[in-house]
């Protein structure tokens, strides 16, 4: 499948040949075992890392690409019948793929009208892993938000996207950076500053996710902190175009896929 560019600030831009599929990695509400979420993460269409194909993405074909997985995404999580299962729906995208968020907006919500997926079971996530125009950014949560999309700050405590953006806006979900939950039960330093940061989220009335635990000691100081939403190895890997049933610390060991 290739997207072509359809937005004003993209006619001339080129399409994104490579071929892709997404794998699907479910985010937990841990004080109730259940599947809140299920990330779409982009793989090549026999299963290729996400680094080869992001590899293929340039200045020239980064719209269509943004595109193409925003629109990949919804089509296969409504085949799998997420929304059916209660879960949202979580997509990445490219900041500096969007110019206007209305226009860009018109091939998601096509996808999501024509497969029958609930837009407001969308959760739109980003990283900025260069620095953008704050007002552009605003603009375009802000839009999502309208629009009835859910949103989410991707990377916290990593990137540039930190206190600023978040006293000017504050999104739906804030998603803790891995490397703050590397090792945290081994360290008072990361535990103090985790503790303070849920601390405040909370006071801003923004739920927090953390993503990338792979023990369980990472998870029980989590939950001793009061962290709900958890995102990880320790709980469950990606599923190549298919959703996976989590399993909890002290729980069975066998997953399965949900049909």
């Amino acid at each position: 499948m290739t997207i072509a560019t359809g937005c004003n600030g993209c006619r001339d831009g080129a399409g994104f040949e490579l071929p892709i599929t997404m794998a699907f990695q479910p985010i937990v509400d841990a004080s109730t075992g259940a599947v809140f979420a299920h990330e779409a993460l982009v793989r090549g269409a026999n299963g290729e890392g996400a680094a080869s194909v992001l590899a293929q993405v340039s200045d020239t074909n980064r719209y269509a690409f943004d595109q193409q997985c925003r629109v990949t995404a919804i089509e296969l999580a409504a085949r799998l019948k997420m929304a059916d299962h209660g879960a949202n729906l979580s997509i990445n995208f490219l900041p500096n793929a969007v110019y206007e968020p209305r226009a860009c907006i018109r091939l998601t919500l096509a996808a999501a009208m024509r497969s029958g997926f609930p837009l407001n079971r969308i959760i739109f996530e980003f990283t900025e892993v260069e620095r953008l125009d704050t007002d552009h950014i605003l603009h375009i949560l802000r839009s999502y938000r309208a629009m009835g999309f859910q949103t989410a700050i991707d990377d916290f405590g990593a990137g540039y996207a930190g206190l600023g953006l978040l006293s000017k806006f504050q999104p739906d979900i804030v998603k803790l950076d891995m490397d703050l939950i590397r090792d945290i039960d081994t360290s008072t330093v990361k535990q103090t500053i985790v503790g303070s940061t849920l601390g405040m989220l909370r006071d801003l009335g923004v739920t927090p996710l953390c993503e990338g635990v792979e023990t369980v000691g990472e998870y029980e100081v989590l939950r001793s902190l009061g962290v709900d939403l958890m995102q990880g190895y320790l709980l469950a890997k990606p599923a190549l175009a298919a959703l996976t049933i989590p399993v909890l610390p002290g729980q069975a060991t066998d997953i399965s896929a949900v049909a």
